[in-house]
């Protein structure tokens, strides 16, 4: 799932992309309110995280955007101004929920997942499915016949990544920014250091085999060619 964060403010908005790209959701970062809006009227959000106090136009300002383009992904405001006016002004322009800061982010993560559930997607496009696996991304749960695999964040938003393009070959370069929100160094091999970990407790000791290298190009995971 993938998430736009909308927050001037450097240390912020640093704490905040890096805590849920760990939780293991995608993050685009927009630094004012021109961007953010930008970012959100171009891009597929399933959240927007948004600031009131930016640069350029404000929060409320994005946020009407947003409902006036007919986008209605869930919308949680993060704001240093608590009072009463400031919350309800939020929700009556469309906002979800209202979070004050300081905040704590196990606080904002539960909230986050939370409008995600509410978010009117149906049962069926809170999993992934290929074959006999399938993810849960509401619960971050993973099983293949039944069994449940246990990934670290990083593993899970990669097996998401490729799930959500499963047939397609998947570049190292496209991989790197998607799921380490890096450029590829082609001196590291991290990108294949954790598809073979993946691998191992996705396909070994299962049938069929779902994640393959596509050499001098990529990953791809395509059920159809291995049964």
């Amino acid at each position: 799932m993938k998430i736009l964060v909308v927050e001037d403010e450097l240390k912020t908005g640093n704490f905040l992309k890096q805590g849920l790209l760990e939780a293991g959701f995608g993050v685009d970062l927009a630094r004012d309110g021109d961007d953010g809006l930008h970012y959100a009227l171009t891009d597929a959000y399933d959240l927007v995280v948004l600031d009131v106090m930016l640069p350029g136009i404000d929060g409320w300002a994005v946020l009407q955007g947003i409902r006036k383009s007919g986008k209605d992904m869930p919308v949680l405001f993060l704001s240093a101004r608590d009072q009463v006016d400031d919350r309800v002004r939020g929700l009556e322009l469309g906002a979800d929920d209202y979070l004050v800061k300081p905040f704590a982010f196990s606080e904002l993560l539960a909230r986050v997942r939370t409008l995600l559930r509410r978010g009117g997607k149906t049962t069926e496009s809170e999993f992934l499915r290929a074959a006999n696996l399938e993810l849960d991304l509401m619960r971050r749960r993973v099983s293949r016949s039944g069994k449940r695999i246990d990934l670290t964040a990083k593993e899970f938003a990669l097996l998401e990544l490729l799930l959500r393009r499963q047939g397609e070959v998947l570049p190292r370069s496209l991989i790197a920014s998607q799921v380490w929100d890096m450029n590829f160094d082609s001196d590291t091999n991290v990108i294949e250091v954790a598809v073979r970990r993946l691998r191992a407790k996705m396909d070994d000791g299962f049938e069929p085999k779902l994640i393959r290298t596509v050499r001098g190009m990529g990953y791809v995971l395509e059920a159809s060619e291995c049964d």
